[in-house]
């Protein structure tokens, strides 16, 4: 056993090359390349994007699938982990790391419609939330005008095979053992460390180091691993402290109603939204003067997650667990719940908490629209302003934005992004992986160019404290024309891509409905899938992107025959912290 050991360790350690030639995955070998000692990663999701993650590890003939989400920036198929990429019967187990649907709502798809027969995991309050998101989520494709993505029944078989495991408990799956530590982010949500005859990998799925009002930090594993596969959602930015950022929110939340507007914070129903209300609720309690300026919860199934909360107190923060002893510190006192956008009519100054986040439809959409045009009201952006959507588009100065009917609309109201975005910032990720020393990180969950400016800062750090750490980032396949104009147009779903053929040029490549009818043909022989429609529901994840899986793969072997820091990352108009102070709001 000690001499395997050394000798994962020797093969985690080996140089890298990079390999223009292969595609959508990483392989890790030693010095024979022919060895079953092979780990292959492959993001089918979240490749140089935000949104649907899902990351295939496969070792040894075992395989794990980390995380299984959708894409907000389309629906139906298209919104789906790129699943015709693998075979998806050899899949040993789904490690599902929180309840936010870009990590975990493809799962009912999974399960009804693919030949997946895999173990799932979940913590115990991310999968009371996933049931609770996840019937409200079919309720919702009953009433979209096209198919749904999956049915009722799906959603029941998912729920029935869901294994619970608690932060820190190791279970064994055929020969794997996977232990899941505390993530921070939200509640439940886990990190997945998973030991395969010896070669560690640790997946972070979305985490945070900083405890906030109710979570704790993200645990520091104490087995180092040889393979972290990290977000990199906010790529070198780092975050304002939390005292700071709390007191400007309230700060402009207090000038806008001060002259006599309205707030309006679009929120995800869970995790950032109790977060706020917290923070309203204390601002509250020590200003009187607000007393009676109504805070307005606009979303039932926030409301009725508040059990889960009060149910699993023990994954909270001391201090949450403290103020539990006293009274229970979800039950807002100044805080009411809103039904519908009619009942604010003859309301006057006041704050709404409304979903989704990215304002691309929902009670937040509509009343951005009714408040837009008054320079009175004012909007903040409290969460990840993805690429592609009308959160992104506003913090770019614009004077006027588009209605859902399609007409001109002047913008108004006051912006402002103060983040409380739960994802680790850089020197959170930097102080991490310093401490974990891994050989290799793969980074995913990031837009490219924030990406790539964390991968040559980390790549800098490690080579100036003489270290080894060899840093990837998978990219996706260029964007041709096609892809622009489903970018253009996300109401058509499943255009033809095209894909580079020997000669350099663009040939069709089949749709991803075709892709997924049993009948279509499949390079490779990936597995055989159910028809699925093309129908879905606007949720509210991350952003838009054409994501396929991704551009190059790595390939360490015994001695360097490229270079290891060739795969640089191209791309603008990433939004961070830092870029929002060009309107001061930050």
């Amino acid at each position: 056993a000690p001499e395997r050991s050394a000798r994962h360790q020797r093969i985690m350690a080996a140089p890298i090359q990079v390999s223009a030639g292969m595609k959508r995955s990483i392989e890790m070998v030693g010095d024979d390349p022919e060895s079953d000692d092979m780990l292959r990663i492959t993001p089918l999701g979240a490749g140089s994007e935000v949104g649907r993650s899902c990351v295939m590890a496969t070792y040894k003939g075992k395989s794990v699938m980390f995380d299984c989400g959708v894409h907000p920036g389309y629906a139906g198929i298209a919104s789906l982990p790129y699943f015709d990429e693998v075979d998806l019967s050899t899949v040993d187990a789904l490690l599902v790391t929180h309840f936010h649907l870009d990590h975990c709502a493809a799962v009912p798809f999974l399960v009804g419609h693919t030949n997946f027969k895999g173990r799932i995991l979940m913590t115990h309050p991310t999968k009371a939330i996933f049931n609770m998101l996840m019937t409200d989520f079919v309720k919702l494709q009953k009433n979209n005008d096209s198919e749904a993505l999956f049915t009722e029944q799906d959603l029941k078989a998912a729920i029935a095979m869901i294994e619970v495991v608690d932060f820190h408990q190791e279970i064994v799956i055929d020969g794997m053992k996977v232990t899941p530590y505390r993530a921070g982010h939200v509640l439940g949500a886990c990190m997945f460390f998973v030991d395969i005859d010896g070669l560690r990998v640790l997946y972070t799925g979305d985490y945070s180091r900083t405890p906030d009002r109710h979570l704790p930090g993200a645990d520091l594993p104490s087995v180092p691993p040889h393979v972290v596969i990290s977000e990199s959602t906010y790529g070198v930015s780092p975050h304002t402290p939390r005292e700071e950022r709390e007191k400007r929110f309230t700060d402009r939340v207090y000038q806008i109603l001060n002259r006599g507007g309205k707030v309006l914070l679009p929120v995800v129903a869970l995790g950032r939204a109790q977060e706020l209300l917290l923070i309203l609720e204390d601002h509250w309690k020590k200003h009187p003067e607000l007393a009676n300026v109504p805070i307005y919860q606009a979303s039932a199934l926030a409301r009725r997650a508040m059990t889960v909360y009060q149910t699993y107190i023990n994954v909270l923060n001391s201090d949450m667990k403290a103020a539990f002893e006293e009274a229970n510190p979800f039950v807002f006192n100044h805080v009411q719940h809103l039904s519908h956008a009619g009942g604010l009519d003859d309301v006057g100054p006041c704050v709404v908490l409304a979903t989704p986040s990215m304002l691309q439809s929902g009670l937040s959409r509509e009343l951005f629209e009714m408040w837009c045009g008054d320079a009175n009201n004012g909007v903040i952006i409290a969460d990840f302003a993805v690429q592609g959507t009308l959160a992104r588009e506003i913090l770019s100065d614009c004077k006027s934005i588009t209605s859902r009917n399609g007409g001109e609309i002047p913008l108004k109201m006051s912006v402002d992004a103060i983040s409380f975005s739960a994802h680790a910032d850089y020197p959170q990720t930097q102080q991490f992986l310093d401490a974990l020393a891994p050989p290799h990180v793969v980074l995913v969950h990031g837009e490219t160019g924030e990406m790539g400016k964390l991968k040559r800062a980390l790549e800098g750090k490690a080579a100036a404290d003489g270290k080894t750490m060899s840093v990837y980032s998978p990219k996706k396949l260029p964007i041709r024309g096609d892809q622009i104009q489903r970018e253009q147009d996300r109401e058509s779903h499943g255009q033809a891509r095209g894909e580079p053929s020997e000669d350099g040029r663009s040939r069709p490549r089949a749709s991803r409905e075709e892709r997924f009818r049993p009948d279509a043909p499949r390079a490779g022989g990936p597995p055989e899938l159910h028809e699925a429609s093309n129908g879905g529901v606007e949720t509210e994840t991350d952003g838009p992107d054409d994501g396929a899986a991704d551009e190059h793969s790595l390939r360490a072997r015994g001695s360097v025959r490229g270079d290891p820091h060739g795969d640089d990352a191209h791309g603008g108009g990433d939004q961070t912290e830092t870029e929002g102070r060009r309107r001061g709001e930050l």
